[in-house]
């Protein structure tokens, strides 16, 4: 393991079961009559600055992705338990969500969300995707493939560093696994963030970029403020 990965595996497992959940004092932005609202504001764990993200990314490993055979999500085993009976998806629909109720398996029946990828309001937690900001084939094609199931179980349910997120199902199944020289948030005033969370994510865990993914990423910091 290389830079800072063995440390970002330990804290991320050392979390698993022992997570205390905080309920966010965020309050979502009004909704609009076409159902959709502005996001301004993330419950992503905070990624860098723009400034960090350039310096991170600058230090990524350039190389073509790897499409090693084998891949399967089973590789990435989620949702483990986090605390009681909550598992990752419900502890993050709890984070990223405004008056959300849970029944006694911890399960949101009801809440309100806005998904920061394309501005979508909703108040089912079934229309939501819990995504990954690195998607898992992304991670696998881009050196998760050498780790321990261990390992890409942490990845698969890092609440530590800015790689969940609650976003609207249509949203998430619109990006795959695509990488951001595919694929880039439709609300572009979140193109900052989701820049800056993608380069935090591949850093902490030591994934490589390709030369079209690093091009895109400055381009999203550019749009930074």
């Amino acid at each position: 393991m290389t830079r800072c990965w063995a440390a970002a595996a330990a804290t991320v497992l050392a979390t698993t079961s022992l997570f205390a959940f905080t309920p966010s004092s965020w309050a979502a932005p009004s909704t609009s009559s076409s159902g959709t609202a502005p996001v301004s504001v993330t419950e992503l764990p905070e990624p860098p600055t723009a400034e960090e993200a350039r310096a991170e990314l600058d230090e990524l490993t350039v190389a073509p992705e790897d499409d090693a055979p084998g891949y399967s999500r089973s590789k990435f085993p989620h949702w483990i338990n986090q605390h009681g009976t909550c598992d990752t998806r419900e502890v993050v629909l709890q984070r990223d969500g405004t008056d959300v109720s849970q029944d006694d398996q911890c399960r949101a029946i009801s809440g309100h969300w806005v998904s920061p990828y394309d501005g979508v309001a909703v108040d089912a937690a079934g229309q939501l995707d819990i995504d990954h900001v690195v998607p898992l084939k992304e991670a696998w094609r881009s050196g998760a493939a050498a780790w321990t199931t261990e390992d890409r179980k942490a990845f698969a349910n890092d609440l530590v560093h800015s790689q969940l997120i609650a976003v609207s199902a249509r949203s998430n199944r619109s990006k795959a696994d695509k990488d951001p020289a595919h694929w880039q948030p439709p609300l572009a005033s979140y193109r900052c963030v989701y820049g800056r969370a993608w380069i935090s994510v591949k850093y902490v865990y030591d994934l490589a970029v390709d030369p079209a993914e690093r091009s895109a990423l400055e381009g999203m910091l550019e749009t930074c403020a």
